[in-house]
């Protein structure tokens, strides 16, 4: 055993495909205060009578259309992350991985690594642009449990890491399987979060009064539209890409009030305007999940040809890549 921990943290999935499981997941997800920013009673009635009774039955089918003898397609590609990352960090570091939502829940995993007494952990949730969704609520809750320990070690958090060459290079070496010349237009759709959410990490001012759209620049450095504006700038330059061969956009919205341009509407608008062949490449995914394999594998590729278009192909997230374990290995070893 070593003296140091490491905990690679992801989002969650349901336990099984069925709806009661499905609701479960829901009904935790989406209470989360970070993910549903609204007063608590509000969020408690909005959530578990109305949207999960709602959404359990379609979200369950659609889990069922990915669902493994090894259960989801995150759970399984985590389970194997985690693995090919402990051995290459065998002479340092025990890995364990920990869903927040679900299982193995970040309070179980802790609990084993409290009783084996690791001198010092490091929380790395596995998503390179920040958002109070993902790091915000992952380091919360671990920090949270941690904080009732009778011995606390040292404890080290990774922060977003969209600018990380290895992260970049690991999405590149995936899309560079893909003959770039053949699409007419390269979409880099990331999950969309709520404008609200955005506003809240500036302590004057709102999003939308920054060029966000342009990247990082000034204090917009932990804003989620403007690090996801700059890790498409950051792509396409390594990809050598005309910059108006390449746009960006935002899934996976709940209403109105998200993020813009929407994936969706970009999509419609290609086949419209007459492009018959896109790639789409998420880079806010470093696993396949639903919002990946089913919204933009399936959904979105109906959606193209309903308007015109004839061919869309998604890029596989980094899953298990080797290039995704040296950046995982990197991030914990340069944090120092």
């Amino acid at each position: 055993m070593n003296n140091k921990a490491l905990l690679l943290i992801s989002l969650g999935t349901p336990d099984k495909a069925s709806f009661f499981s499905v609701a479960r997941y829901l009904s935790q997800f989406l209470g989360d205060r970070r993910i549903v920013n609204i007063p608590a009673i509000l969020r408690f009635i909005l959530v578990n009578l109305i949207i999960v009774p709602f959404r359990s039955y379609p979200s369950s089918k659609a889990y069922k259309q990915v669902w493994t003898d090894r259960g989801s397609p995150l759970k399984y590609h985590m389970e194997d992350l985690t693995e090919k990352v402990a051995k290459q960090m065998k002479n340092t570091h025990d890995v364990f991985y920990a869903m927040r939502y679900q299982n193995p829940s970040i309070k179980s995993q802790l609990k084993i690594i409290e009783q084996k007494g690791y001198d010092e952990i490091v929380l790395l949730p596995v998503f390179p642009q920040y958002s109070s969704a993902t790091h915000g609520s992952f380091i919360e809750e671990s920090l949270k449990i941690i904080s009732k320990w009778e011995v606390i070690p040292s404890i080290r958090t990774i922060d977003q890491f969209y600018d990380n060459e290895m992260y970049l290079d690991a999405f590149v070496e995936n899309i560079n399987q893909f003959d770039l010349s053949e699409y007419d237009k390269i979409i880099f759709s990331y999950h969309g979060l709520p404008v609200s959410q955005l506003n809240n990490v500036y302590s004057e001012g709102k999003c939308s009064d920054r060029s966000c759209e342009k990247g990082v620049v000034g204090d917009n450095h932990h804003c989620y539209k403007a690090t996801c504006f700059e890790t498409t700038k950051l792509l396409t330059k390594k990809l050598k890409l005309e910059s108006s061969n390449v746009t960006t956009s935002f899934q996976s919205r709940l209403d109105s009030k998200w993020v813009e341009p929407f994936s969706d509407k970009v999509i419609e608008q290609l086949g419209e305007s007459g492009a018959k062949k896109i790639l789409v490449v998420s880079p806010s995914f470093t696993g396949d999940c639903l919002e990946t394999i089913i919204e933009i594998g399936d959904e979105y590729d109906e959606l193209f040809k309903n308007h015109g278009g004839q061919k869309l192909d998604y890029v596989p997230s980094l899953n298990s890549s080797d290039k995704w374990v040296e950046c995982i290995v990197e991030l914990v070893q340069s944090a120092r």
